[in-house]
């Protein structure tokens, strides 16, 4: 412990945080490739959907990116693997808890008129999403019902 511009402060235990951040061993949700996640827009064109799980296409009981997190844990990247609609404009948002604190969103208009790829993978850094909790996500796109796959990059944190 040491004494900081604003008090003591365990330089070790931030130094350590940050160590993680940029070294850590990556999970993949989901794990499998025969596997996907899928995100859907709402119903009406340019509206969020309603808040979903973050779950995986698993039959009868499907696997939740949440069931993966034994300890909190910290998204680093999702992957947009396909969509139904292309050349429109899409948002998402995940979430976490009951009261669906907000740890990432993005925005990305894919396609084949407009030249960009329909495979992204932006890079992210959320906040520590606690061990336990539900993790959700809400779409919405200018196409009603739109669709779209991904797949998360994350790492645990204890």
């Amino acid at each position: 412990m040491a004494l900081g511009e604003h008090g003591p402060k365990n330089y070790d235990a931030v130094l350590d945080e940050l160590q993680l951040e940029q070294s850590h061993d990556t999970r993949i949700f989901p794990e499998s490739t025969d596997r996907k996640v899928e995100f859907t827009a709402g119903g009406s064109t340019n509206a969020w959907g309603t808040w979903a799980v973050v779950e995986d296409d698993t039959p009868t009981t499907p696997v939740k990116l949440s069931d993966r997190g034994e300890s909190n844990m910290h998204i680093s990247a999702i992957a947009v693997e396909d969509l139904s609609d292309k050349d429109m404009r899409y948002m998402f948002e995940i979430a976490f808890g009951g009261d669906k604190t907000i740890v990432a969103r993005h925005r990305f208009v894919s396609g084949e008129n407009k030249k960009l790829a329909a495979i992204t993978f932006p890079r992210i850094r959320t906040r520590n999403v606690p061990a336990g909790e539900e993790i959700y996500y809400q779409m919405m796109c200018e196409t009603a019902g739109a669709t779209c796959e991904v797949s998360f990059r994350y790492h645990p944190h204890a």
